[in-house]
């Protein structure tokens, strides 16, 4: 089976399918974070500036930069209106451009495991984020049954069919997380599970949103339209609706935060001086 490519190239289907799912999990994220205001932050992997313009509402940064690859989710990300004083721009999670040390605070809203080197990810987030800064993430505990698509996923592997995960999904792992921000030396690590619950109005609401983009959309593109409508049929059998006909699921995210050593500034700062002053001796 070849596998299809996971693009993430249409901001107004991505609102649909994941934004409101961000904002819920975002929403509980910053709660935790409990930042000050007037800080300078970096929204990695921003995507169409749903967190972005939660972090703009909840916390009146000084600076808010959003970097992602997809420039279509940019241009929705641009029109935002409660992100208005975001910059957002075309970039690499894992080549920043950007200077050291040029931030307070760098962030990844479910990111991390669409990154195909984590470690180069967490290591560029540490690098451009000033000592004692922060650096945190959340992302789906895929792994771990907490991805909203998680009743197609399971409906899939009922049917005998190999699901699209993406690429790093063993980074959605607590302990994975742990490892990598541990690995970049940042300090005062402390992790969450954050659930939320969303409902849809329908279970073909919840059917749509779903399968827009993103990893199930392209397991879907290697289906043939019979294997479709029974995956289809089998997931709707899963989510019984209420009386309402409404579907509501629940999902979980893996959280992290920890911070820039400032100890390694004031080692750096010293050193520099010692140098300094044996030149001057010399």
């Amino acid at each position: 089976m070849t596998q299809q490519p996971i693009r993430f190239d249409d901001g107004a289907a991505y609102e649909h399918m994941m934004g409101a799912w961000s904002r819920l999990v975002g929403h509980v994220f910053l709660d935790w974070l409990s930042p000050a205001a007037g800080q300078r932050w970096i929204d990695v992997g921003c995507g169409n500036g749903a967190f972005t313009e939660q972090l703009i509402q909840r916390c009146a940064p000084a600076e808010a930069r959003g970097i992602d690859p997809s420039e279509g989710q940019l241009a929705f990300a641009r029109t935002r209106p409660g992100a208005a004083g975001a910059v957002f721009l075309p970039g690499d999670a894992m080549a920043l451009p950007f200077e050291a040390d040029r931030f307070d605070a760098a962030v990844m809203a479910l990111v991390i495991f669409f990154v195909p080197d984590p470690v180069k990810g967490v290591g560029e987030m540490t690098r451009v984020v000033r000592p004692g800064g922060l650096v945190a993430a959340y992302v789906w505990d895929t792994l771990g049954d907490g991805d909203p698509s998680e009743p197609i996923v399971t409906e899939m592997r009922a049917m005998g069919l190999t699901p699209v995960l993406p690429p790093s999904v063993h980074a959605s792992r607590m302990r994975a997380l742990h490892g990598l921000w541990t690995d970049a030396g940042l300090e005062g690590i402390e992790t969450r599970a954050i659930t939320v619950r969303r409902s849809f109005d329908s279970f073909d609401n919840f059917w749509n949103a779903s399968t827009a983009m993103g990893t199930t959309r392209s397991r879907l593109d290697l289906m043939e339209a019979d294997a479709i409508a029974e995956l289809k049929e089998r997931v709707r059998a899963r989510l019984p609706a209420d009386r309402q006909g409404r579907i509501t699921i629940d999902a979980c995210a893996n959280a992290i935060k920890g911070h820039v050593p400032i100890v390694a500034a004031t080692v750096n700062a010293t050193s520099f001086l010692g140098w300094q002053n044996r030149k001057e001796c010399a």
